[in-house]
């Protein structure tokens, strides 16, 4: 096959429109930058909190712990790369960027979905069970929620992806 004329090789999206310079412009990025600080600086803390103290390692916090971790994990997905081409001006992103980054937060969203619901269930057993509550939520049954909403939410990641 012989290729004749002008030929381009398109290898990353550029984004239009979202990026222009304008007064309000360093504003912006400063806000959404104290926005992400005070998340980052928010679930470590509780991470940190639920960490230290011994009277909250119950496996109501186990889970928050963790819920804490994705939502940390969730954020610095996005927030980074966009509120550094927000501050340089640029409004591109490659294929392969585009796609891991889309995966992640599906990935993410997804694990923090599933392991809610197994919040739920842990709340639903404290409640309707109190007296066996400690033996039908042990630390390997609380593993073994964590392990597998990661996994699903990976699988649900890559289905959407």
């Amino acid at each position: 096959m012989v290729w004749v004329g002008n030929q381009t090789l398109i290898s990353h999206f550029i984004l239009l429109g979202l990026f222009t310079h304008t007064p309000l412009h360093r504003f912006l990025f400063s806000v959404i930058m104290v926005m992400f600080l005070v998340a980052l600086s928010g679930n470590g803390l509780m991470i940190l909190l639920i960490t230290i103290d011994s009277r909250l390692h119950s496996p109501m916090y186990f889970f928050l712990s963790w819920l804490s971790l994705m939502d940390l994990m969730l954020i610095s997905t996005i927030v980074p790369r966009m509120a550094t081409d927000f501050l340089l001006g640029r409004g591109s992103i490659s294929f392969t960027g585009c796609g891991l980054q889309i995966l992640f937060f599906l990935t993410l969203l997804g694990d923090e979905c599933f392991l809610l619901a197994f919040m739920a269930y842990d709340r639903y057993v404290a409640i309707s069970n109190p007296l066996r509550y400690s033996v039908i939520m042990s630390r390997r049954v609380c593993w073994l929620m964590v392990a597998g909403s990661w996994l699903f939410g990976l699988v649900d990641g890559l289905i959407q992806a």
